[in-house]
């Protein structure tokens, strides 16, 4: 493994949201020095990802998000390919973690990535060789780590259906 590190769509969403507070200014502390450094990894997945989302929960107009997208791109970027779905299968049954999640660990794993940072899964947690790190969490939080409003709803649809009602009274 390398020091390079995989960064998640819902990170580069705080560090876009204006309305995150202190998440956007930990999501900005966390990205920059993996982007001078230059070693940020992103998938064609988390540049999808990154254009809806922007588009559709900031309300950043589509030719900003494009913009930002083309950012994206120039690091480096692992194309999601066949192999890599049918390994993200075999990790979303051996793991019970959703198939996006899953997309996203492999992706990391196979651009030799030790890290991985995302909110959307536990942290700490080591699959397929990657460690994953929210950069959100407190030091003195417990197991289940705060979850926020980037969080897929594939990642949703794959919790249990109590912890489900729970998200949407919040």
């Amino acid at each position: 493994m390398s020091d390079r590190v995989f960064i998640d769509t819902n990170v580069f969403m705080y560090a876009d949201d204006a309305g995150a507070g202190a998440k956007q200014a930990r999501a900005r502390v966390v990205i920059a020095p993996l982007l001078l450094a230059r070693r940020a990894v992103v998938s064609t997945q988390v540049m999808q990802e990154y254009f809806y989302t922007a588009v559709r929960k900031l309300q950043m107009p589509a030719e900003r998000a494009r913009w930002r997208v083309e950012a994206l791109a120039r690091l480096e970027v692992v194309v999601i390919r066949p192999e890599l779905i049918l390994g993200a299968i075999d990790l979303h049954r051996l793991n019970g973690i959703s198939l996006w999640d899953a997309l996203i660990i492999k992706s990391a794993s196979v651009a030799g990535c030790a890290r991985v940072l995302t909110e959307d899964l536990n942290h700490g947690q080591t699959i397929d060789g990657v460690r994953i790190e929210n950069p959100f969490a407190q030091a003195s939080r417990s197991e289940e780590p705060p979850r926020g409003r980037y969080q897929s709803q594939a990642t949703r649809s794959a919790l249990p259906p109590a912890r489900r009602t729970a998200r949407k009274a919040r």
